[in-house]
């Protein structure tokens, strides 16, 4: 059976649970409240277990806060013996118009500090991501107030259809494989 490690970078916490930073949680929540099912605290971060057609799609929330994500993907990424192939990190990205998809086989870390440690913990840059476009409407020196601000009234009404197109995605990501879903879902 094939396995995936899909990997919603957030900090934990209340303060932060409605925040821009946070959407990989958020999409994460999601699907497992759409899906039934639900996530479980355990070393290094809350787990779930989804199975879809014959795979098994392992979804962590790293409870390590965001610039020590790559702690919790490793630890689970041997754990469950999953392939740095079958990993998929879901961010957010202040470079992206809000609610805009871009899907990556590899890349650098775009200044984000959580996939900068996960770059540094598996020692590579070859593992998928998914960055959820959070805008950049902030003043100079700004960034981190906007990143860890909360979502406007406008936002919040447009994302539960980008999170139903985040389960999609992630579906797609186990079954059709990352090149057919950056086809299908990039710049949608």
């Amino acid at each position: 059976m094939k396995k995936f490690l899909i990997v919603g970078l957030g900090n934990i916490g209340a303060q932060y649970a409605e925040t821009r930073h946070n959407i990989g949680f958020k999409i994460l929540d999601y699907f497992a409240e759409k899906e039934g099912f639900s996530f479980t605290t355990d070393k290094l971060g809350d787990l779930a277990s989804y199975k879809l057609k014959g795979r098994t799609f392992i979804f962590l929330k790293p409870s390590t806060y965001m610039n020590l994500s790559g702690k919790a993907v490793r630890y689970w990424m041997e754990k469950e013996n999953i392939p740095v192939e079958n990993i998929l990190v879901i961010t957010d990205d202040i470079n992206l118009p809000f609610g805009s998809i871009r899907v990556k086989t590899k890349g650098s870390d775009g200044g984000h500090n959580g996939l900068k440690d996960i770059q540094a913990q598996l020692n590579s840059t070859q593992y998928s991501r998914y960055r959820f476009g959070v805008g950049a409407d902030f003043a100079k020196g700004r960034q981190v107030d906007y990143v860890l601000g909360e979502w406007t009234p406008e936002e919040n009404e447009k994302l539960p259809e980008r999170f139903q197109k985040s389960i999609e995605l992630i579906k797609s990501f186990g079954l059709a494989g990352i090149n057919n879903t950056m086809n299908g879902f990039n710049n949608k």
